[in-house]
């Protein structure tokens, strides 16, 4: 019997621990795929933690969604398909490399019957609720999630199935802007420094402003494209003063009561706070303020299957600069994940499973 290898998360809040499992077959529009990279994500710690932080001493687990251990987490993957099922195989030829697009919903509900699988109330998103890419294979449910990814490093592409879609979908709430106006990105991590870049690409005349509290990552921003950074602990008077008063919008790619805080506060009238980040914590802001402002706060999690073809389209056009990636063998995730945690990465780390 076949086997696959997978590094899962059999104890909430423990290390992830390898396993051998039976190595799936593809039935119908199923198709397997031996992973090549995958990515380290953040919202992975969350997960092998096995809740959020809602402030206040709250917390949302995972068992109140009714996932609990084991989990084969990695939804950043890009895999070489080695079978297909009968239905499937005109689409997915054995040997081409493929991005996986991971946000799949149930496929029957009015989200997903308009595109908006990522948003689905039964979701099956691989590496979260169905196994993921921190493993040798992977299976895909059908061949419609697989994008062609020819000519580019297949590294740099994992992070697209996420860092890079959430920050596209998350700077298309931030866009249009007036002339004159500017935007901060909060957290020039690896999904921040994808936002950054995308900016510079879909809006290259709005000066953005890069926050961050790590200085070396504040550098890396400016190198990248960012107008200006700044330093989180100089507070929001002062980054309003750097954006001339003309702040409008801040993407905070952090998601933590701090961030919210600086950045509401710093918000024109009519600006938008668009939160993708889990950190955790609560939003605090005096409600008279939200219609005297005409403030928005909006969500943006992950984004759609148009998404991600209208990234590979910017990819393609050369209008999307590499982020730093760093490679590590599987058999590290931990190490990365703690690497992760303890803020050490500029860019991304995404995991190669042939190593």
């Amino acid at each position: 019997m076949a086997h696959l290898h997978a590094w899962r998360v059999e104890r909430f809040g423990a290390p992830l621990a390898p396993a051998t499992l039976a190595l799936p077959e593809p039935r119908g529009r199923e198709v397997l795929l031996r992973v090549r990279h995958c990515g380290v994500c953040h919202s992975d710690l969350h997960l092998k933690e096995g809740f959020f932080e809602l402030g206040n001493g709250r917390r949302f687990t995972l068992a109140e969604r009714g996932m609990e251990p084991p989990l084969t987490l990695g939804h950043e993957t890009v895999g070489e398909i080695v079978a297909a099922g009968e239905a499937a195989s005109a689409e997915a030829p054995a040997g081409a490399l493929r991005l996986v697009f991971p946000w799949i919903g149930c496929g029957a509900c009015t989200l997903c019957r308009i595109g908006a699988e990522n948003l689905c109330g039964k979701p099956r998103f691989l590496g979260i609720q169905c196994p993921g890419g921190y493993a040798d294979h992977i299976l895909v449910p059908d061949p419609r999630y697989l994008l062609p990814i020819d000519g580019f490093d297949p590294a740099l592409a994992a992070t697209w199935a996420c860092s890079g879609v959430t920050a596209y979908g998350a700077v298309r709430k931030a866009l249009p802007v007036l002339e004159g106006d500017q935007i901060a990105v909060i957290g020039a991590g690896g999904v921040g420094s994808a936002a950054l870049a995308l900016l510079r690409a879909l809006a290259p005349e709005v000066p953005v402003i890069a926050v961050d509290v790590d200085p070396e990552k504040r550098r890396a921003a400016l190198a990248v494209g960012a107008a200006a950074s700044f330093d989180p602990k100089e507070g929001a008077p002062a980054l309003a003063r750097l954006a001339g008063g003309r702040l409008a919008a801040a993407l905070d790619f952090v998601g933590a009561e701090a961030t919210a805080q600086l950045a509401t506060s710093a918000l024109r009238k009519g600006g938008r706070y668009v939160v993708v980040g889990l950190y955790g914590g609560e939003l605090r802001l005096p409600l008279p303020f939200v219609p005297m402002l005409s403030l928005s706060v909006i969500g943006s999690y992950v984004g759609t299957l148009d998404d991600m073809r209208s990234l590979l389209a910017l990819a393609s056009a050369g209008k999307l600069p590499a982020i730093p990636v760093s490679r590590r063998p599987l058999a590290e995730v931990n190490a990365a994940l703690d690497d992760l945690r303890a803020g050490r990465v500029t860019g991304r780390i995404v995991l190669d499973a042939t190593a």
